[in-house]
């Protein structure tokens, strides 16, 4: 499987985990040492992986359960060796964000290793 199809498959799981409001999939999308960064209408919030699976499986019925929207499209994607920047846009809570997701390959593996994420509306 090529780089690019590898990262499409972590953006997915990505999105799965938190329209299906999955910490094990916060834990397969994200690398152990990923922080989660971005600001809400409260403020700057800044999570470890640990954390931002904590909220996501707070959401509860899921988005999926609830029918939300499971919109997700990247915006831009640009890989150099071992490493990736991909901007995915994405409807969740009722929101609509745009992330910014950096990967890393390691072990054979794409992960996101930091997201920074803006709320558009």
């Amino acid at each position: 499987m090529s780089d690019e199809s590898q990262i499409r498959d972590t953006v997915q799981t990505y999105f799965e985990c938190m329209y299906e409001s999955s910490a094990d999939k916060v834990h397969a999308a994200f690398h152990p040492n990923a922080k989660i960064t971005g600001y809400l209408e409260d403020g700057l919030h800044e999570m470890s992986v640990d954390d931002f699976a904590g909220f996501v499986t707070a959401q509860q019925p899921s988005p999926k359960e609830k029918g939300d929207s499971d919109r997700i499209d990247i915006v831009s994607m640009v890989i150099a060796g071992n490493i990736a920047a991909v901007q995915v846009r994405d409807d969740y809570l009722g929101m609509t964000f745009l992330d910014s997701l950096n990967l890393l390959k390691s072990d054979d593996q794409w992960t996101i290793y930091n997201k920074l994420f803006h709320v558009e509306s």
